[in-house]
């Protein structure tokens, strides 16, 4: 409501194509699968002008701009990116990022007849089929969809100046601390702080860039293998798996451990996380008991969004980890009555396993993906994890 004495200002829509590194963008790799999978086209469109950017001083109110409660009614409360229509059984996704829309519909005639009357509400171009999001390109073939952004290596290559640098076969050093690196630092503080950034945003399509330390080595491991990315399989069940795991005590000033997790969707992977955790573990089985009610987290909200495009998850969600105390607090929290100041995860996780939402399952060190998230392996180990959960280089011969 305007307050008393305010004048509200018009307004209209007015946008433009930018491509930026900030954005939710790692929630996209889950309905791309749901694309892929139901063999939905996927377009692109982008609405003409710009923003208009600025120091704003002055005090001002504005009316809603057209179509904003149209579009805040098809507005998904899991993700505020995502907007969705259904009747019956037709359905249209719409997933927007500033200005750029990717469009999806079991339906044609409803897909055309959305980018005509969008078109008739904005100056829109229609860019076809969806090929580049964000910089990110998106390849689709039978077999299913590839995300790579080796153009985006690429460059950060050049800019480092070392296109003829010596390739590394692993972003980081085997047995590595976190910490305890003492290489040669970057002379200026603006062009480290850019390289991570935008090294951040390179781990969309590259997980095994979540556990590094030192850039230059990682801009240089990156030379060797520009045109790695994920891919997302059209043949799947859409069955949701789960592997966690922690490094105990890792952190050599804080002594926290780093969780690590990788949730996968009918076999390709759709979320990845290395995080530190809050708190100090007092053995390795609590660390990895964390790391597993975080990835519980994550799993619960995925379930949650993929209802929007009408898969649900009746079945368990498996849970595959490789400490076998933590599987048995899961199991039993009086297991382990020192978990105390644990207790609030000790049963999130343990009502999730009682009430069939998740089972958990023991994987050999060996065969557990999310260790190359949280640990310096050596080269054979890392490309084999690597390759599991399936990271591929499109462009090199098979």
């Amino acid at each position: 409501m305007l307050l008393p004495n305010k004048h509200a200002l018009g307004c209209k829509w007015v946008f433009k194509l930018k491509y930026r590194s900030a954005g939710t963008l790692e929630r996209y790799k889950t309905r791309l699968v749901i694309f892929a999978t139901k063999n939905w086209d996927l377009f692109q469109t982008d609405v003409h002008n710009a923003f208009l950017h600025g120091d704003l001083e002055e005090e001002v109110y504005m009316k809603p701009p057209p179509g904003f409660s149209a579009l805040d009614k098809a507005k998904n409360r899991k993700d505020y990116s995502l907007f969705s229509y259904t009747r019956g059984p037709t359905r249209l996704h719409v997933l927007v990022y500033v200005d750029e829309l990717s469009i999806s519909s079991n339906d044609p005639t409803l897909t055309t007849k959305f980018k005509a009357y969008m078109s008739q509400c904005f100056h829109m171009k229609d860019l076809g089929i969806l090929k580049y999001f964000l910089g990110i390109k998106v390849s689709r073939a039978q077999e299913g969809i590839y995300l790579s952004q080796r153009k985006y290596a690429l460059d950060i290559i050049s800019e480092c100046g070392l296109t003829g640098s010596k390739p590394f076969d692993t972003p980081i050093e085997q047995n590595h601390t976190l910490g305890k690196d003492d290489g040669p630092l970057l002379d200026n503080p603006a062009q480290y702080r850019r390289l991570v950034g935008r090294l951040v945003y390179l781990i969309f399509t590259r997980p095994e860039l979540s556990y590094v330390e030192h850039p230059t080595r990682v801009v240089q491991y990156l030379k060797g293998t520009p045109g790695h990315g994920v891919f997302l399989s059209s043949d799947s069940d859409l069955s949701l798996v789960t592997y966690c795991d922690s490094d105990y005590n890792t952190c050599p000033f804080s002594r926290r451990s780093l969780t690590g997790y990788v949730v996968s969707l009918g076999g390709s992977p759709v979320s990845w996380k290395t995080k530190k955790q809050q708190v100090v573990s007092r053995s390795s089985a609590e660390a990895v008991y964390m790391a597993m009610s975080m990835a519980l987290c994550e799993v619960k909200w995925l379930k949650e969004l993929l209802l929007t495009f009408g898969v649900t998850h009746s079945a368990h969600v498996a849970f595959f980890c490789d400490n076998e105390a933590a599987l048995h607090i899961a199991a039993n929290p009086v297991f382990h009555e020192c978990t105390k100041h644990i207790e609030s995860d000790c049963h999130f996780v343990r009502d999730a396993v009682q009430d069939g939402t998740i089972s958990t399952h023991h994987v050999f060190s060996e065969e557990q993906v999310a260790d190359f998230l949280i640990k310096a392996l050596g080269r054979q180990q890392f490309d084999y994890l690597l390759r599991k959960m399936g990271v591929r280089d499109l462009h090199s011969p098979s």
